[in-house]
């Protein structure tokens, strides 16, 4: 299976709900083409917090995950408005919760999409390295982590493509495990340590000044996957969205 990302930002005079219903809108219209096993999209519903241990961005931004047995380009996707790049990428799953609600349901809690680059001097096999066998683990570890989604992007799609190297969406059971620190660091003894411990290793690996971090929520449009490969995978409804 062939899985690619496509990134579509929001313009500043759209609200978060009339970019939540352009988004959901022009997804529902590849619904019926039957080459698509999956459609998965991942966006900002609403505005993120004004205060947070986590620096969220304050932009509109849409990752939309296609899944098909060949890689082919959707033009469709390309021609959105805000479209800033496709990526063909090997998804892993290290968390993965069981899917129990119909396609078009929202999918419980929220998520943290984060978009990044490598540290500028690391080498690529030190990235993955540092990636995988250090700070996976240690997310695993410390963070309330219902399902990851961790997208290593191995080919830009088109010319116009903003290039990014890694694209991961972390899905917690209940807003609370993503916005309360206590949560989502841990209790007053470990939090101090543990904050050091994730700004520690990021700084490793990762541009750390050019991560992009979004309070987001997330949809399956259509899933074409048997029953028991469900628990790879989320939907959630078409978001009305707020402001």
């Amino acid at each position: 299976m062939q899985k690619s990302i496509y990134l579509v930002r929001g313009a500043e005079t759209e609200t978060y709900g009339e970019f939540s219903k352009r988004i959901i809108t022009s997804l529902n219209e590849l619904n019926n083409i039957p080459e698509i096993h999956k459609i998965k999209v991942v966006y900002t519903a609403e505005s993120p917090p004004k205060v947070s241990i986590i620096p969220f961005k304050r932009k509109k931004i849409a990752s939309i995950s296609i899944y098909r047995k060949e890689e082919k380009m959707m033009n469709t996707l390309l021609d959105l408005s805000g479209f800033i790049g496709a990526y063909s990428v090997t998804e892993a799953l290290p968390v993965a919760y069981v899917k129990t609600w119909p396609d078009g349901e929202m999918t419980p809690g929220a998520c943290l999409l984060t978009l990044f680059n490598r540290k500028i001097g690391l080498d690529y096999e030190t990235f993955i390295h540092r990636w995988h066998n250090s700070h996976t683990p240690l997310s695993l570890k410390i963070h309330p982590l219902w399902n990851y989604s961790r997208n290593v992007v191995e080919k830009l799609l088109s010319d116009n493509t903003i290039p990014y190297e890694g694209i991961v969406e972390e899905q917690m059971r209940t807003d609370s495990d993503l916005l309360n620190p206590f949560r989502f660091f841990g209790n007053p003894l470990v939090i101090i340590p543990r904050m050091i411990a994730v700004y520690t290793d990021t700084k490793s690996f990762l541009d750390y000044g050019g991560i992009e971090t979004y309070m987001a929520r997330e949809v399956v449009v259509k899933t074409r996957f048997k029953m028991q490969d469900a628990r790879n995978f989320i939907s959630l409804p078409a978001l009305t969205g707020k402001e």
